[in-house]
C-alpha cells in the first residue's frame, strides 16, 4: 500500500462535480417520470441512438446516446430516459418491466453491458461505469455505490436466461 496505492488509484473523480450532476440527473428524471423519486438512478450510456434523437458521433462511426437509467425493486422496473451529456435536455422516457421483456442478459463482450430486448427486434445495451469523467461524451459521475446496486438488481431480479 502507502506509496504505491498512490500510483495505482490515478486520479480522484471531482465529487462535487460529481453531487451537482447527480442532482441535475434527480430533476430531470423527476420531472419526466411519475413518481420519478421511487427509483434509484446511474448515468449510463449506448452506441444503439437509431431510436433517440440525443446522440452524437464519436470519431468515424460510433454513435454515443447518454442515458439516466432508473430502477425500482418494488416494481421491478427499469426507466431508461435519453439525455444530453451537460443534462440540458432530455428525449421520452421507455419503460422495461420485467415481465415484459423478452430477454435480459448481462455482456461481458466487447464491453460490460447490461441488455434488454423488448422483443425479438429491439433492445437496449446500456453501458455504465463507476466514474465517467469524458465530459464531450458523457456527464461526468462518481457512482460506485450506484452501479454495485444496480448491478446486484439487473443480476438478480432482471436476468432472464
Amino acid at each position: 500500500m502507502g506509496l504505491f496505492s498512490k500510483f495505482v488509484k490515478g486520479p480522484q473523480p471531482d465529487m462535487e462535480k460529481s453531487e451537482a450532476n447527480a442532482k441535475k440527473m434527480r430533476q430531470l428524471f423527476d420531472q419526466a417520470v411519475t413518481d420519478g423519486d421511487h427509483y434509484r438512478l446511474i448515468f449510463g450510456y449506448t452506441e444503439d441512438v437509431s431510436r433517440f434523437n440525443f446522440g452524437l458521433v464519436h470519431g468515424s462511426k460510433t454513435k454515443i446516446g447518454n442515458l439516466i437509467v432508473g430502477w425500482r425493486e418494488d416494481t421491478n422496473t427499469i426507466a431508461i430516459l435519453p439525455s444530453v451529456p451537460d443534462l440540458s435536455q432530455c428525449g421520452e422516457v421507455t419503460f422495461y418491466a420485467h415481465d415484459q421483456i423478452l430477454k435480459a442478459y448481462r455482456s461481458k463482450y466487447p464491453t460490460d453491458a447490461f441488455v434488454i430486448y423488448s422483443d425479438r427486434r429491439n433492445y437496449i445495451s446500456i453501458n455504465a461505469y463507476e466514474w465517467l469523467d469524458d465530459e464531450s461524451l458523457y456527464i461526468y459521475v462518481s457512482q460506485p455505490e450506484e452501479l454495485a446496486a444496480f448491478t446486484e438488481f439487473f443480476n438478480s431480479q432482471f436476468v432472464k436466461k
